[in-house]
């Protein structure tokens, strides 16, 4: 079977406007498959190449006599010049009848894993497009949930930025534990892992279910050592800074730059947040540290008196 690509396809552009002159959606991943803006011809251009699937329902045996072969089956082997398989655009596209068809001929094979051109897996499609029942299906039918994307993100990280509690909920109930601790420990390729992602945007309810699943509570950023309970306090979230300390959040851990959540509530308007912390906060750690810059301006002077001592130094006799 060839695929024809439509112009429509071919004009997929996950970061892109829509052709109205809209934003983007605020969602760094969602792939916009653009139906909302298509006219007629060009939906039914899209629906049409979905259609080429033919995946009609197959009496059970003949389903056992093509898995025997051991021979792939030949819609498996489409891909676009994107790298999506007819997997992805199903999945983009919300053809469920299609998506069915092709995950329960797939179960516990690899392509259930294959990854587009931005890496991204079915299950990352099925996350992005807030399909909860095609994850649950994906995931029952041996998907592996700890695959990263371009940005390093599992499906698990993409559902704790954008706040999707159904899709959450699904990923954690269908994954292993083994690998449920790993994807909720593994920071992407911004040094932030899934507490992190939650926690900057104030999902409380998945920063919650996350600690409770066993999440660590302090772990830090990569690139600048800032906990859950820092990021909550550089957000002036309250309810989130007051829900991490009734967890355990440690309130004297320090950044990289040796800086505590309270230190980040000076110069802020929420007295609040910083009547919480201070109570619990080292009374030795509640003073900022001095600054790098007045460290660097010590050490250049010093650098500079050094100097003074070589005047005496003669070159070709002078």
């Amino acid at each position: 079977m060839a695929l024809h690509r439509t112009s429509i396809l071919n004009q997929m552009d996950y970061g892109r406007e829509s052709k109205e002159g809209k934003p983007a959606p605020s969602t760094e991943e969602r792939l916009d498959s653009g139906l909302d803006s298509l006219k007629e011809e060009e939906y039914q251009a899209v629906a049409a190449e979905i259609r080429q699937l033919q995946l009609e329902c197959e009496p059970p045996q003949r389903k056992q006599a093509l898995t025997a072969t051991g021979e792939p089956h030949e819609w498996k082997t489409q891909i676009t010049e994107d790298g999506d398989t007819l997997l992805h655009l199903a999945i983009i596209h919300e053809a469920k009848d299609y998506i069915r068809g092709m995950i329960d001929l797939s179960r516990n094979t690899d392509f259930l894993d294959t990854q587009n051109d931005q890496r991204q897996t079915p299950l990352h499609l099925a996350v992005i497009t807030d399909q909860a029942d095609v994850c649950q299906s994906l995931l029952v039918s041996g998907c592996d949930p700890t695959l990263v994307d371009d940005s390093g993100d599992t499906p698990l990280h993409i559902a704790c930025r954008h706040g999707n509690l159904l899709c959450f909920s699904v990923l954690t109930q269908n994954c292993p534990p083994e690998h449920l601790h790993t994807v909720m420990a593994a920071c992407n390729y911004h040094g932030q892992n899934c507490l992190h992602l939650a926690s900057v945007q104030g999902f409380l309810s998945l920063v919650e279910n996350m600690v409770d699943l066993g999440a660590d509570i302090n772990s830090k950023e990569q690139r600048n050592g800032r906990s859950a309970l820092h990021l909550a306090v550089d957000q002036q979230n309250l309810s989130l800074v007051r829900l991490l300390l009734k967890k355990g959040a440690d309130p004297n851990l320090l950044t990289s730059g040796g800086h505590t959540p309270f230190h980040l509530t000076y110069g802020r308007s929420d007295d609040d947040i910083r009547k919480e912390l201070y109570s619990l906060t080292n009374p030795d750690l509640r003073e900022l540290p001095d600054s790098e810059s007045d460290d660097s301006e010590e050490e250049e002077e010093d650098e500079s008196d050094e100097e003074v001592g070589y005047d005496d130094i003669q070159w070709n006799g002078h």
